[in-house]
């Protein structure tokens, strides 16, 4: 009976992803002019400039933009590095998903930027579903799916992974995320899965891909992470902990707060080196409120 001990403590460690209240705070990348990419988010995809700051003493700046308020709704975190003009996307970062009412309409406004459409507008191919693919100055991809009105259209990531079931179990045990669909392409050579907290219609979805046969990717310089709220950091990063020992990752940061900011975060790889940063939500929000005031 000894040898059962250490079972119980665990499986209560590991109910904590499903009672934690988690969401997709934002995305952070790196881009090489802000103004550039700023001007390209707001007026060619209908995004809102939520706030900008300079860190001088560190030699960067970085925006947040997003379709809604940050206390709601997922945002992308651009980070520029004084004069580092690109950045190396890598073959790893898929690309991001937002929902429109007019496919048509955004990928007009993109060209109009000087914006390359890489895929026209129209129905996926054997479906109904209207899409287009449209890259950023900076070579990042976005899907514009068109969907009615959501109270999220920043609604996808999407990453590739070298094993999907390993994958979406990480992201199930660690992270607390449900399965949404898997769906399987094997004239294409791929599968993938929507992963996320609600559904793929109301809030953002990871979208995990797996290219048949290819097990892992060069990653770049480009794309950083995740990050996702939670309320307690530090049972988080327990989960997190046991999870990596079963299925791979790594914690990259133990839970504490950041000095000088007082945020209590964590942060983490997944078995794909995929980061992910975990932050207090309180503290998520007390940090919001002080830059306003």
């Amino acid at each position: 009976m000894a040898d059962a001990a250490p079972v119980a403590p665990n499986a209560e460690v590991l109910e904590w992803p499903k009672k934690d209240k988690r969401r997709f705070l934002h995305a952070v990348y790196r881009v090489g002019d802000l103004d550039r990419t700023i001007k390209f988010y707001t007026e060619g995809l209908g995004m809102k400039l939520l706030r900008q700051r300079d860190i001088p003493e560190e030699k960067y700046s970085n925006a947040f933009l997003g379709f809604g308020p940050e206390e709601s709704n997922f945002v992308v975190e651009l980070t520029y590095n004084y004069g580092v003009t690109s950045y190396d996307i890598g073959a790893g970062f898929g690309h991001f998903g937002i929902a429109t009412q007019d496919v048509y309409k955004m990928v007009e406004n993109v060209r109009a930027l000087g914006g390359n459409v890489s895929r026209e507008p129209g129905p996926v191919k054997g479906g109904t579903s209207v899409i287009a693919f449209v890259k950023d100055p900076d070579g990042y991809t976005f899907e514009l799916i068109q969907r009615g009105p959501t109270p999220e259209p920043l609604c996808q990531v999407m990453l590739r992974v070298g094993d999907l079931d390993r994958s979406i179990k990480f992201y199930e045990k660690a992270m607390g995320m449900k399965l949404l669909r898997k769906i399987d392409r094997p004239e294409y050579k791929y599968t993938l899965a929507m992963i996320g907290y609600a559904d793929e219609y109301e809030t953002t979805v990871l979208e995990l891909t797996y290219n048949y046969g290819v097990t892992e990717y060069a990653k770049g310089n480009a794309y950083a992470q995740i990050a996702i709220s939670t309320d307690d950091v530090y049972k988080s990063a327990e989960v997190v902990n046991l999870v990596t020992q079963e299925l791979g990752g790594k914690i990259t940061r133990q839970p504490g707060p950041i000095p000088g900011l007082n945020t209590k975060i964590t942060s983490f790889l997944d078995p794909d080196g995929w980061k992910t940063v975990l932050v207090d939500n309180e503290d998520f929000l007390k940090e919001l409120h002080a830059k306003e005031e």
